[in-house]
């Protein structure tokens, strides 16, 4: 099953993607983004395996990268016909594009800034507000209210790869070098915590009291 959010509010789709991902805590959520590589893409793709445990993929902004595109829309008919739920964030997309990735979609929907409104944030992505402006105090106690709202561990961390990421795009200089650290850093996280079969929260707690220092 293949669920797509897209447009140009990427707050907006990570609130309503999250939400949905709430519900499905019990299984496994694996995400892939751009960071990733093609290995890891085609691995992910390949499927659980016969005693595979239960889980949701998450494609985050990976439709951006030309190679891993060519890739995945070999395998969209095959993502609309399984059982596996393949949740697809993207920002804004070409029109094409759009099309072709909504034809196998089970449902899709759009998440665009209104012109000249002012649109008010949910407060988990103060996480990526205090990551990106280097606020120590803040991003430890807005990562303590994410726990205490039970926001999911696979959420936290997608957001704060998202300022992480949207800082590097915006920055130059050593603003840049830093957040280019910060974007490989959170990337290889998820994969440190597997192999060291560390649970994603403590991680997490662990990273941030790290970056934190």
């Amino acid at each position: 099953m293949l669920l797509l959010y897209s447009g140009t509010d990427r707050e907006a789709i990570r609130e309503a993607a999250n939400k949905a991902l709430g519900k499905e805590r019990k299984k496994k959520i694996v995400r892939i983004t751009d960071a990733n590589s093609i290995g890891d893409l085609q691995s992910v793709l390949q499927g659980a395996g016969m005693f595979g445990e239960s889980r949701v993929v998450v494609l985050d902004g990976v439709f951006a990268n030309e190679e891993m595109r060519t890739i995945l829309f070999e395998v969209l008919p095959r993502m609309k016909a399984t059982e596996e739920q393949f949740f697809v964030l993207e920002g804004k997309l070409d029109a094409d594009i759009r099309k072709k990735i909504e034809k196998y979609a089970e449902t899709f929907e759009r998440f665009d800034l209104p012109s000249g409104k002012q649109v008010q944030r949910s407060e988990i992505f103060s996480l990526a507000h205090a990551l990106k402006r280097g606020d120590k105090k803040a991003l430890w106690v807005s990562y303590q209210r994410a726990l205490v709202r039970n926001e999911a561990p696979e959420a936290i961390h997608g957001v704060l790869f998202w300022g992480a990421k949207d800082m590097f795009l915006k920055s130059s200089g050593s603003a840049r070098a830093r957040a280019e650290t910060l974007v490989a850093e959170l990337a290889e996280l998820p994969h440190e915590a597997r192999r060291r079969s560390f649970e994603l929260e403590y991680a997490l707690e662990r990273y941030i009291l790290s970056v934190s220092k």
